[in-house]
């Protein structure tokens, strides 16, 4: 026989004006719990999580918790009040008969400080504090919302590993596939206003969701053809059979009701992202560049060659210089030391992670197009910014509200929008999934993996790295930056084997007949013995020459065209031009493609 829950949401209901939130919920969470409350953006989930709280109250139903049982709520943005340390917040989440030494526990283990200001944490810092309050009474039950947001990976799986040892049940709310397919062992999904609950971890939930969405869809259909064969028995069935016909007439306005009242599954965010001219094959290229601020070393010797088509990934702790190496690799940051060079016909979208390109006080519109009318190119082709944006859900009422009354997930797709929108054939990633719901995410993940172009990614979502990049870049010590090929998965196994490797000890080498040691067998010469010939060599070393001379060539031709007379004025002249650079862009990218194949057969030459 089950244990009776600690917490029970009945009939719990919630309007905002039109359409209601939540209708009807029901929730039960018992003693071990582990469940997932996922849904879309804006279905109610972070609300749910506050009324289970005490923080909002329902419409309607009943929240009963158990005489005795401790509970603790982690919101999305953390609440510091007056504490005047980061000490006095976390022990305030502590009750009469919890242990103080857990408090130092934790705020260690997240890496802060006791003494700290809470007006002084950064975001990830913050987040951290609340986290410790959280946790630090082992409450009966915890309710976590969007936890790992502003986290960096060692945190997350640190925080995985603690959450495994609690004894607490808990609720959580998360966008990382990877830390619910750890922590939970059910999923309770929101959706249109009711949930349903999967007695399954969230490892098994997408397969069942869409299987309830066909079912559902299916069952439409079926409606949808009774209306119609009732609507034709009506106008054509026998007049004379009036009592009939009434009563029939009676369940037909009750199956238009039923149709009007059933609440499709939510559309669906279409992304495509701007195309543009095909850059050059070398994208960027990084020799022994390095960078430190204030005595510290962020980025120590790393060398790289990015080439089109490439997905690179970057992942480590905060403060490890993730952003730092990405803006010297894109050019917006000039290393210490070494160089870095761009390619050609490079063209470039951003998104920041500081979501910096939003300001609060203008309408999503005009966010969107820079102030610069109410249509937005996309792939060349003019749209209207309402369809545009319906694309990313939002509807028509949205277009004029203020950026600063958008919800987290909703600024997240806005700024997606944005950042697709733009022509380009390098894009920059700065933790782009940070406060998308998973239907969004997955369709990211489905643009990411399928750019024609080149990726450069910063993330802390493992399953996301997983299932987007083909190599990724991580720090080891001292601002040494490794690079490995394959996902985040395929990083740690790497790691993992030349980890076992080192610890392996070396075997002696076999003796010969005359009790001597046997010779250690020379080292194989890469490629048997093979070498660049003196014709390779040559073009080796005068190739950058001669892509400098094109794209001077290519650069002083642009700025003569630029003229906005020329063409008037000498047509003739100006066709010369174009031609001209036409053929040195040619001969730019036969140039830089032939280079780079020779780079890369030196370098597996050299070992």
């Amino acid at each position: 026989m089950a244990p009776p829950p600690l917490l029970r949401l009945d009939g719990v209901a919630l309007t905002f004006g039109g359409t209601p939130l939540l209708s009807g919920v029901e929730l039960n969470v018992l003693p071990g719990d582990r469940i997932a409350l996922v849904g879309r953006n804006g279905s109610g989930k972070s609300t749910l999580l506050k009324i289970a709280a005490g923080q909002v109250e329902a419409d309607r139903g009943e929240v009963f918790l158990k005489p005795g049982t401790t509970l603790r709520y982690l919101a999305q943005e953390p609440d510091f009040g007056d504490f005047a340390t980061v000490g006095d917040y976390v022990s305030a989440g502590l009750g009469p008969a919890d242990d103080p030494y857990r408090v130092t526990f934790l705020i260690d283990s997240l890496g802060l400080s006791e003494a700290m200001s809470p007006a002084n944490l950064s975001g990830g810092e913050a987040r951290r504090a609340a986290l410790a309050k959280a946790l630090a009474p082992e409450p009966d039950i915890l309710l976590l919302d969007e936890p790992t947001n502003h986290l960096d990976l060692p945190t997350i799986e640190w925080l995985e590993d603690e959450i495994r040892q609690m004894k607490s049940a808990l609720v959580v709310i998360s966008h990382d596939r990877r830390f619910l397919q750890t922590v939970t062992r059910s999923t309770v999904w929101l959706d249109r206003g009711g949930v349903k609950r999967l007695d399954e971890g969230f490892a098994a939930f997408e397969g069942w969701r869409d299987k309830v969405l066909e079912d559902e869809e299916r069952d439409l259909q079926k409606l949808d053809r009774k209306i119609v064969r009732e609507e034709h028995w009506l106008r054509y069935g026998v007049s004379a059979r009036r009592t009939r016909n009434q009563r029939r007439l009676g369940e037909l306005h009750a199956l238009r009701q039923e149709r009007r009242d059933a609440r499709r599954a939510v559309g669906q965010v279409t992304m495509q992202a701007g195309e543009t001219r095909e850059s050059g094959k070398l994208v960027i290229e990084a020799k022994n560049i390095a960078k430190a601020y204030d005595g510290r070393v962020l980025v120590e010797n790393f060398s790289t060659r990015i080439a089109r088509g490439d997905r690179v990934g970057l992942v480590g702790p905060n403060g490890a210089g993730k952003t730092t190496l990405l803006k010297m690799l894109i050019g917006e940051l000039a290393p210490d030391r070494g160089t870095v060079r761009l390619g050609t016909n490079l063209d470039r979208a951003f998104l920041d992670q500081k979501r910096a390109a939003l300001k609060d006080d203008v309408g999503v519109a005009e966010a969107l197009t820079d102030g610069r009318g109410d249509q937005v190119m996309v792939n060349g082709e003019p749209r209207h910014v309402v369809g545009y944006l319906k694309d990313f859900l939002f509807s028509p009422e949205q277009v004029r509200t203020p950026v600063g009354q958008l919800s987290g997930g909703e600024r997240a797709r806005l700024l997606l929008a944005k950042t697709l929108a733009t022509p380009a054939n390098l894009l920059v990633l700065d933790e782009p999934t940070n406060d998308l719901d998973m239907e969004t995410l997955d369709l990211l993940e489905e643009l990411v993996a399928g750019y024609p172009g080149t990726v450069l990614l910063v993330s802390h979502d493992r399953d996301f790295l997983d299932r987007t990049v083909t190599s990724v870049i991580s720090p080891a010590e001292n601002g040494v930056w490794l690079e490995y090929a394959g996902g985040y998965s395929d990083m740690l196994a790497q790691k993992r084997d030349q980890a076992a490797a080192a610890k392996t000890p070396k075997k002696a080498a076999p003796s010969g007949a005359s009790g001597k040691p046997a010779e250690a067998a020379a080292p194989a010469k890469a490629a048997g013995s093979a070498k660049l010939s003196y014709k390779q060599k040559f073009a080796l070393e005068t190739l950058p020459k001669t892509i400098a001379e094109l794209e001077a060539a290519i650069a002083k031709a642009e700025s003569e065209m630029a003229d906005p007379a020329l063409f008037s004025k000498n047509p003739d002249r100006f066709n010369t031009l174009a031609r001209l650079i036409d053929d040195k862009r040619a001969a730019l990218a036969q140039a830089e493609d032939e280079w780079l194949d020779l780079a890369m057969l030196k370098a597996e030459i050299e070992g």
